[in-house]
């Protein structure tokens, strides 16, 4: 399958799990998923990322804590990558590290599919339109091309 492809089928399958409703650790499409499940199931699901599992985690560790745990497992398989395109993950700053995770849709403007639990499920928006969502404190996050 072309980059182009997987990148539309990461698209397809995060839009897939829209309505899905917050739940802490889980990763059940339509019962419950968090963004950090829901970034491990869709890449697992579309073949980019062998099967793993990175629970247990708490869910306040962000605010307590300094180590970029999330950021940790995410780079571990991708690498970052300055400018995002579709299929991309972005990493938002949330309390002390990186720890709130999503899909980009789209490049311009910067639009993702997200399990946020101000909203209580999983969302499509424009990051732009969030107030909760800094853009200038995001790190991108690539499973294409060549590590820098």
């Amino acid at each position: 399958m072309s980059a182009e492809a997987e990148r539309a089928a990461v698209v397809a399958e995060a839009r897939s799990w829209i309505r899905t409703p917050w739940v802490h650790q889980a990763d059940v499409k339509g019962a419950g998923v968090d963004c950090a499940m829901l970034l491990a199931r869709v890449y697992i699901n579309v073949g980019l990322v062998p099967l793993f599992d990175p629970r247990p985690y708490p869910a306040d560790w962000y605010l307590h804590r300094s180590e970029e745990r999330f950021l940790g497992v995410l780079l571990a398989r991708s690498h970052q990558v300055k400018k995002p395109e579709a299929g991309d993950v972005v990493m938002f700053r949330v309390g002390r590290c990186f720890s709130h995770g999503a899909i980009v849709t789209r490049a311009d403007p910067l639009t993702i599919v997200h399990s946020f639990q101000p909203v209580g499920s999983v969302i499509e928006e424009e990051v732009a339109r969030n107030k909760l969502l800094k853009i200038e404190i995001a790190l991108y996050a690539s499973y294409w091309g060549e590590a820098p």
